[in-house]
């Protein structure tokens, strides 16, 4: 052994021998008739690399599938990358434009995805060497992506299944829309950020010059304002949405105004009234206490809308600017039609105050929605998609977590669970994208819809009819919620679908409890009726040393490369294992991952000084016939120390392991 440990050249040597051994491959060291234990990797984005969330839930993993695996269970640590649809699609626009080549619109849909699987192919498998280079132990020889060809066949076949089910169905609904690439977006692609903004107030004017006495009072009832109006106040944060009015709501416990609910108001700038309404939404004691209700551009007036039977008008196309189209629907008014949101926001308040209907303008601090990936502002846009009517498929998923058939762990992530079931809203499914699992849905030109796993298949169904297909693709959580069936063979009864799945443990951020967990609970029980895992791990995050959320733009970021690069992949884990208490957040520094460095290197030397004295391993060797008491103290404290990590382990006190060996 050499003098001083060179984790770069160590580790290096010891992965090959790991590799070229196939000591991860399903069922090594497994005993004869031994029971199987399964983890499904969380497939990280095929455009991504590893960062210390990703070194941290595979260290888990990696930890737990070892532990089983060395007392000679059947194991299995699935691989695999998600394709990441938006994000995949993004990155090789973006390449095509630095070196000069036809855009995605010139290429075309065909030529643009060919030029997406050659990417894949030169770079796709980045991500999957940093994690070798943690040195996870996962069957890499099984690794698998969600558009190879048996997972979307997978995915097709589970789409027709709940269309002719009633569960997928299309209509229109309010959706998260990203003006720059042109699609529908997850919440969890939204990135709510505070910026300056302002409150306009305006007056909205009672129909036929109508008005009523408003009485304001002071919290002791006592009246400090009392004065005939004829028009009622509203306040907004985005003047341009007012076009797109359908009423305005008040409190029904707001005195102010009960004389004028059920009363008209004339929408200025339009040639229309809408109806002063009341809804439990507003909050008397904000602002006016009067609400515009928009609800084709805000999610809590689309509630209201619907609750009310307001009507709903869209304002916007898709790049989000106010629309030029000539449908009746389109209500804006020429002057305003092809601005951009900001240039409509800017001609509207200026209009309302030459109609001196402007009351005051404040400065106010605002959540604004951004793309977290286009860095504009998301607009809640009214549009045609597909969704899963999730109520349908819901209840199982909520009975499997109840009735302990899957254990969530912390107990406290339960309420998590429960809580986004309980309430939970139709799924958006598809996206305006090009790169991801088209929707397998064709049409006649009646618009008649035919849904099958191929287009000879929906031909069929239309009697030979010419068909055109659905353009959108799927949500990526929709086929990463199909992960662990589509892994192992589905629908295909394979030897390793039999054996491995339902699988073991699943670990995971509570960031996406419900992104990705629920949907696999709902999707797998809808599909093969048995849950996709027996307990949930939900570990918590990795934060700097001062307990702050690492970002870029705070520049403190620990990237693990790096630390696995300095100190070595051991003292990177063995820093992260030490710190995961459950329900936890870690506070990482560089500091301790010097100090299980230095741990390391005691260990190495150790080892070295074993070397230097010639100790061998003795295959004949039976601790029941040691008789020297220091050698029989040994012996007893491995033992007690191996019984204690089990133990820790067996309740997924990753912290208590690390510390007894330490």
């Amino acid at each position: 052994m050499e003098k001083n440990f060179n984790p770069k050249m160590s580790e290096a040597g010891i992965l090959s021998a790991w590799i070229e051994s196939k000591s991860f491959a399903a069922g090594a060291n497994a005993k004869k008739g031994a029971k199987s234990f399964s983890i499904m990797i969380p497939p990280p984005n095929v455009t991504g690399s590893l960062h210390m969330g990703h070194a941290f839930n595979n260290t888990l993993q990696d930890i737990l599938i070892r532990w089983h695996r060395m007392r000679g269970f059947d194991t299995l640590w699935q691989p695999g990358q998600d394709h990441a649809g938006i994000a995949t699609q993004m990155v090789v626009e973006r390449k095509l434009a630095q070196e000069k080549l036809p855009s995605r619109e010139e290429l075309g849909r065909e030529k643009f995805l060919e030029k997406v699987w050659e990417w894949k192919e030169e770079s796709g498998d980045t991500i999957v060497n940093q994690l070798k280079r943690l040195g996870a132990s996962c069957d890499w020889d099984r690794n698998r992506f969600t558009m190879d060809k048996g997972f979307h066949d997978a995915v097709l076949k589970v789409f027709v299944e709940m269309y002719n089910k009633g569960y997928i169905y299309r209509g229109k609904r309010l959706v998260n829309w990203d003006p720059h690439f042109e699609t529908a977006i997850s919440d969890l692609e939204v990135e709510n950020i505070e910026t300056d903004g302002k409150f306009w107030h305006f007056k909205y004017l009672l129909e036929g010059g109508e008005t009523y006495t408003y009485v304001e009072k002071d919290d002791d009832g006592q009246i400090i304002l009392e004065e005939e109006r004829d028009f009622i106040s509203i306040a907004t944060t985005r003047p341009e949405t007012m076009l797109g009015d359908g009423a305005v709501a008040v409190h029904p416990n707001d005195l102010r105004y009960a004389s004028i609910i059920g009363k008209q108001v004339h929408l200025p700038l339009c040639d229309r009234t809408i109806p002063i309404i009341s809804d439990e939404y507003p909050d008397p004691n904000f602002g006016s206490g009067a609400v515009k209700i928009t609800g084709a551009h805000d999610f809590n007036d689309y509630e209201v809308a619907e609750r009310n039977d307001i009507p709903l008008y869209a304002l916007m196309d898709t790049k989000g600017n106010m629309r030029i189209d000539d449908a009746l629907d389109n209500l804006v008014p020429i002057k305003y039609r092809g601005l951009s949101r900001s240039d409509a926001r800017k001609s509207v308040v200026d209009d309302i105050d030459k109609l001196g209907l402007l009351i005051r303008i404040e400065d106010k601090k605002v959540m604004q929605p951004f793309g977290d990936r286009s860095k504009v502002v998301i607009e809640p846009m009214l549009t045609d998609q597909w969704f899963v009517d999730a109520k349908k498929i819901v209840g199982p998923a909520i009975d499997a977590v109840k009735n302990g058939r899957t254990k969530i762990l912390p107990e406290r992530d339960r309420k998590v669970y429960f809580h986004w079931l309980e309430n939970i809203e139709p799924w958006c499914i598809s996206r305006q994208l090009w790169w991801g699992h088209q929707i397998p849905v064709w049409y006649d030109n009646a618009g008649n819809q035919y849904c099958a796993t191929s287009e000879e298949e929906a031909v069929l169904m239309a009697g030979g009819e010419k068909l055109t297909r659905d353009p959108d693709v799927l949500d990526t959580w929709f086929s990463s919620g199909l992960w662990p069936i589509g892994t192992l063979g589905w629908p295909e009864d394979t030897k390793e679908f039999g054996k491995y799945f339902p699988t073991d443990v699943l670990v995971t951020g509570f960031d996406i409890i419900f992104f990705w967990v629920a949907r696999m609970m709902m999707m797998q029980l809808a599909v093969v009726e048995k849950e996709p895992f027996h307990t949930v791990y939900v570990h918590a995050l990795v934060r700097d040393e001062h307990g702050k959320k690492m970002s870029k733009s705070l520049g403190n970021v620990l990237d693990p490369l790096e630390l696995i690069d300095e100190y070595g992949a051991d003292a990177v884990r063995f820093t992260l294992t030490a710190m995961a208490a459950m329900g936890r957040d870690l506070k990482l520094s560089t500091q301790r991952v010097v100090g299980y460095r230095n741990f390391g290197t005691k260990l190495w030397n150790a080892a070295r000084f074993a070397e230097f004295n010639e100790c061998k391993p003795d295959k004949n060797f039976n601790p029941n016939m040691i008789s020297q008491t220091l050698n029989k103290w040994i012996i007893g404290e491995v033992a007690k120390c191996r019984e204690a990590m089990d133990d820790a382990l067996d309740q997924y006190r990753f912290n208590d392991t690390a510390n007894i060996l330490y």
